[in-house]
């Protein structure tokens, strides 16, 4: 079995660790695994891509020349969406965090507010605004891209990653922010394992069945009550925190999830 990995130039350095990892328990299992990068093409003897970025219109391409991907570019095209991702969650049922499409600061009914870009990631692109005027500096930076309006929901900074594969939790994370109301990993907050209650389970088992996903991080804000509103879906989902917090290596996980749904095609 021969597959690729597929990543930007600057995500396959940031990323190498994982590569490799990646590599090593491929070999172990049988698959022949190869580094893709930027515009590399993949050959045709290929059995699939495991498909680590968020450019929606290249998977949708490796669809369209045959290439089986995992995930599929239609599960990319959601999780980097952060209004498909609510519009999903409504559909479902499953509490979100209310989201509105947002072209103008007349369009804010109260503060504080958090604005974010549609499809940024990692909470780079993501602002806390107490005024007109924080918004404003928000609009003027991003005044090219497509924008959404969320209330502010006081959760400590708080709020918990759920890693599935296929549909099978294979563990979660509750990740608290470290001066600031972002909780992510990678932007200096703390992170430790988290286990689910039976209700927390169905809720992402439901999410993860209706889009077909392989390989996702599932977030939500935990509120001071316990319960918990969808915010995003991760796609690539970076596994930094499971390693830290699990004893498992995510990419035999995910390699042997590969090879046994390949198996079954």
């Amino acid at each position: 079995m021969k597959g690729y990995v597929y990543y930007s130039k600057a995500e396959s350095v940031r990323n190498r660790a994982f590569i490799d990892d990646l590599i090593i328990e491929s070999e172990r299992i049988g698959i022949e695994l190869q580094l893709l990068v930027e515009d590399e093409k993949p050959n045709s003897d290929a059995d699939f891509i495991l498909f680590r970025d968020r450019d929606t219109g290249r998977a949708i391409k490796f669809e369209m020349e045959g290439s089986r991907l995992f995930n599929r570019a239609e599960v990319n095209r959601i999780a980097n969406d952060k209004l498909r991702t609510f519009e999903l969650a409504t559909l479902l049922g499953i509490p979100a965090v209310p989201t509105n499409r947002i072209r103008s600061i007349d369009e804010i009914s109260s503060y504080p507010c958090v604005l974010k870009t549609v499809d940024g990631h990692g909470g780079n692109e993501v602002f806390l605004c107490t005024s007109a005027l924080d918004a404003e500096l928000f609009f003027t930076k991003f005044h090219d891209r497509k924008l959404i309006v969320q209330p502010f929901i006081e959760s400590g900074a708080r709020d918990i990653r759920v890693f599935m594969i296929g549909n099978e939790i294979v563990g979660a994370v509750k990740r608290t922010g470290n001066g600031s109301f972002k909780s992510n990993y990678t932007l200096g907050g703390s992170v430790e394992k988290y286990i689910l209650s039976n209700w927390q389970e169905n809720d992402v088992k439901t999410i993860s069945q209706a889009i077909k996903s392989d390989y996702v991080g599932i977030d939500f804000i935990l509120l001071p009550d316990g319960r918990w509103l969808l915010n995003e879906i991760e796609d690539p989902v970076g596994a930094r925190s499971v390693y830290v917090t699990h004893e498992f290596s995510v990419a035999e996980k995910l390699m042997r999830y590969i090879k046994g749904k390949l198996s079954r095609e």
